[in-house]
């Protein structure tokens, strides 16, 4: 039976590497995106929110990062890759700990809709420093970057670790305690950050214009796919909660962030082999099953089944297309 080949020295330097700089996803996403849902149940019955309110936070939110992910490129090309990430990070943790300060509907709006711009700068950013490392290791590009977008992941876990038992003494506690992870998360990046490359090579002439035709499709189905993953993760836990369920919700969020950092050891040889659609539509099928599963049956065991299909694929789709140009 033929032995694993051990890592070399710069590869584990590499693996590490990614490892820091993933803390920008799970700030960016762990805790600016997905740990509102761990909040909303406790912030809607305090405020008295309806569901329209509860999830205006989160369009406010992907308004946001849309807003973020637009303006990254300018920022990058003119600050830098590491400069936008770390200004990135600083707005996210910001904005986190002055959602604990106002109860306010259009303040916590307009601090939502920031974290989105913060989290999309941290978020781009940091994809964009992880490709270029990446280059460097082309036979472990996958996981290298699999790696990075399981940032995400960490995060998800340390939040469901984290604000349980502060929710229990009302939800500012709980902002607070995600400013605060954030900062430390923003500390243990600026060493590895130093090491990155800063700015891709210039294009060559005459490739300065990519024609986007062809992704149409792609991007149809990639916005189908935010559509469906942004609305499980924010209302997955209230869904809990109504079934009676809520001694479930520390273990199906934590499941589902650990399958989020596992996604790409299970589908790096998926990704590895499958070109095109292939390994997308595979992912995206798991995802499907994951969110309807809820739907069959609220049995935990399937409950928990879906928040481990959700957890393995839905940033496996992100991953993918990130190493799409390695594969080509």
């Amino acid at each position: 039976m033929p032995q694993p080949k051990p890592l070399r020295d710069d590869d584990a330097r590499a693996l590490l590497d990614m490892l820091a700089l993933s803390l920008g996803g799970a700030v960016a996403l762990g805790f600016a995106r997905f740990a509102y849902a761990l909040l909303l149940p406790a912030m809607r019955s305090d405020l008295g929110w309806s569901f329209t309110l509860s999830g205006g936070m989160n369009a406010a939110n992907a308004f946001g990062y849309l807003l973020g992910a637009l303006s990254a490129n300018a920022l990058s090309a003119r600050y830098g890759l590491r400069r936008t990430f770390e200004i990135g990070m600083l707005l996210t943790a910001a904005t986190l700990l002055l959602c604990a300060a106002t109860g306010a509907s259009v303040p916590l709006l307009l601090l939502r809709l920031l974290a989105g711009v913060g989290g999309a700068w941290v978020f781009v950013s940091g994809g964009a420093l992880a490709s270029l490392a990446a280059r460097a290791h082309p036979a472990q590009s996958a996981k290298l970057l699999g790696v990075f977008y399981g940032g995400a992941g960490i995060g998800i876990v340390l939040s469901a670790l984290l604000l349980p038992p502060l929710l229990a003494n009302g939800w500012r506690g709980a902002w607070l305690a995600l400013g605060a992870a954030a900062l430390v998360c923003f500390g243990l990046t600026m060493r590895t950050l130093a090491r990155l490359p800063d700015r891709a090579a210039p294009a060559p002439a005459g490739h300065d214009h990519t024609p986007l035709t062809p992704l149409l499709w792609a991007f149809a189905a990639y916005a189908c796919f935010g559509i469906g993953y942004i609305a499980y993760m924010t209302f997955s836990v209230a869904f809990l909660r109504s079934l009676g369920m809520g001694g479930l919700v520390t273990p199906f969020w934590a499941l589902l962030g650990l399958c989020v950092i596992a996604n790409p050891f299970v589908w790096g040889p998926l990704a590895a082999r499958a070109r095109g659609a292939r390994a997308m539509s595979v992912q995206m099928l798991t995802l499907a099953l994951g969110a309807a599963l809820p739907l069959v049956s609220s049995h935990p065991l399937a409950l928990l089944l879906s928040g481990a299909l959700f957890g393995l694929s839905f940033l496996a789709v992100v991953t993918f297309t990130t190493i799409t140009p390695f594969r080509a």
